[in-house]
């Protein structure tokens, strides 16, 4: 439903995403994947002529159909499963850059295979994410990615296509001529709440709605980072907390789909840094599961809070990446169980090595699960000093 003039304006966007999250510039002759779903195909061919006229080299992969998906995690068995693919080491040592275009034909499809199964497939693959986590953090590699509207996302977002564009189009500014500019505005106006974040000195966050008592410590070396390209669209300002002090309860008000999975209404216990109580209105077999994959998975790798002055998402959109970057009236918390964010080290990261991150509080795992809160609530920083400063209200930073 995307025209040509807004599928033009998406691939700027992305370009400027690309450039804007990596660490120095990029150059001519680099390699960068772009990988995408076949209903993305034609930004596909338009982000591949524009990486050309840049001197880049694009490498295409269009991901499994859905039909293949299932077909794979019905059929494969445990060698199959996890035996890595020749030649993806090599290529992902090389890369210096991704965009993925997420487009599914189905979001369902995998509602019935075992979660252990997609457990193992996942830690098989977690290799890869280690080479460009390293790789990233030395200034080699950027990321982003997008979606492009289908009509299953519009059907499980309760939205007809149409609709369900223009959500994507307002969201990453297409209806603008110029929607890189709109993008560098807010990219300004977030860097000025960061900064006003980063100075202090927070000795733990309380996070505190109708169905939400959160304790949330952020450790030694951290820093709040976020609206740097890596996701098109993206509001949210995060760090990646010391797992070690996340106390208390949390409850994610929008629903979910992971790996064809539908679930509702997660609620979490934390004791000691883990979930040790683990609950949901819908798929909590599902959810318990994902949550036992790893001795990460329980624990928390991100904390997030969204301006609802930045983002003009009002709708459930079925899509992690839309639904974590929620305006509406309240704005929006997230947490991810699971895998942590090097970047939100205050240094440099390439100096962290597993030792370090597991010192820090870094959370280590093959899941990265964003759960959603949409409730109003107030977050507190309780400072090292003993002061208190309400840094999150009514949906928005006490900034600016």
């Amino acid at each position: 439903m995307l025209t040509e003039t807004q599928l033009e304006r998406y691939a700027g966007v992305l370009l400027w995403g690309l450039r804007t999250a990596r660490n120095g510039r990029l150059k001519k002759s680099e390699y960068f994947l772009i990988r995408f779903s076949l209903p993305a195909l034609r930004l596909a061919e338009i982000l591949h002529a524009k990486l050309l006229d840049m001197g880049m080299v694009p490498i295409m992969r269009m991901d499994l159909t859905p039909t293949m998906e299932q077909t794979f995690f019905e059929s494969a068995n445990r060698k199959q499963l996890t035996l890595p693919s020749p030649g993806d080491k090599e290529l992902y040592r090389n890369l210096n850059g991704s965009i993925f275009l997420h487009a599914p034909d189905s979001i369902t499809h995998l509602s019935h295979v075992d979660p252990k199964k997609i457990g193992q497939f996942l830690l098989s693959r977690k290799y890869l994410r280690d080479i460009i986590d390293r790789r990233d953090a030395q200034g080699l590699f950027s990321w982003t990615l997008c979606m492009v509207p289908t009509a299953e996302l519009a059907k499980h977002a309760r939205m007809g296509l149409q609709a369900y564009t223009n959500q994507v189009v307002k969201a990453c500014f297409l209806n603008r001529r110029a929607p890189v500019d709109e993008w560098r505005r807010i990219y300004r106006k977030a860097r000025a709440i960061k900064q006003w974040l980063n100075q202090m000195r927070v000795k733990y966050f309380h996070i505190e709605s109708h169905n939400v008592d959160l304790v949330i410590t952020p450790g030694a070396k951290r820093k709040w980072i976020g609206i740097s390209g890596h996701n098109i669209p993206s509001f949210e300002l995060f760090l990646s907390p010391d797992w070690h002090g996340t106390q208390g309860h949390y409850y994610a008000d929008q629903p979910s789909y992971r790996s064809g999975n539908y679930v509702e209404g997660v609620k979490l216990s934390f004791k000691k840094g883990t979930a040790v109580k683990i609950q949901a209105q819908t798929g909590e077999n599902f959810v318990q599961k994902q949550l036992a994959m790893d001795p990460g998975a329980s624990r928390l790798g991100e904390f997030s809070l969204t301006d609802k002055r930045f983002s003009r998402i009002n709708r459930f959109m079925a899509n992690t990446l839309y639904d974590e970057n929620y305006g509406g009236r309240f704005g929006n918390c997230h947490i991810a169980l699971g895998s942590s964010y090097a970047d939100t080290y205050d240094g440099n990261p390439a100096r962290l090595n597993k030792t370090r991150k597991a010192q820090l509080g870094f959370n280590d795992s093959a899941l990265h699960w964003d759960l959603v809160n949409t409730e109003k609530k107030r977050v507190v920083a309780h400072l090292v000093g003993g002061d208190r400063i309400t840094i999150y209200e009514n949906g928005m930073f006490n900034h600016g």
